[in-house]
């Protein structure tokens, strides 16, 4: 029977789960706000892992400080990491900012938005209709 994930998917989510709970735990920088990790990518070789960090809440700038605090305390989470996962070797992490998310929310208020305003000039529209009727 064949493996419905590969290993780096497992690890990947493995990767996740700890790294969240090392930002949550852990890091006590105030710069880094309140971060989530939404995704993270690892080599086919172990050896790379990209995470993928959306900052909720904040404003681009800030967003962008985060991730650079991130990736200065890379070293300490990769440590950390390595005593949480029993794994050979860890994979050297890099922080990227995930701004899906924020984009997401964007769109929808767009589409609200529009929404709003064609259902408003319907309404004129259908006032206009009632009054040439009579």
């Amino acid at each position: 029977m064949a493996r419905d994930f590969s290993r780096a998917e497992r690890v990947a989510q493995q990767i996740q789960k700890e790294v969240a709970q090392i930002l949550q735990r852990d890091l006590k920088d105030p710069r880094i706000g309140m971060v989530t990790v939404s995704a993270v990518e690892v080599s086919r070789d172990l050896a790379y892992a990209k995470i993928y960090i959306s900052a909720l809440l904040q404003e681009d700038e800030k967003a962008e400080i985060a991730v650079k605090q991130l990736n200065e305390s890379a070293p300490f989470v990769r440590s950390v990491l390595a005593k949480s996962m029993r794994m050979r070797v860890v994979p050297n992490i890099k922080f990227y900012l995930d701004t899906s998310v924020n984009e997401g929310i964007r769109m929808s208020k767009l589409v609200d938005e529009a929404i709003a305003t064609d259902t408003k000039k319907a309404k004129n529209n259908a006032g206009d209709e009632d009054d040439s009727v009579e």
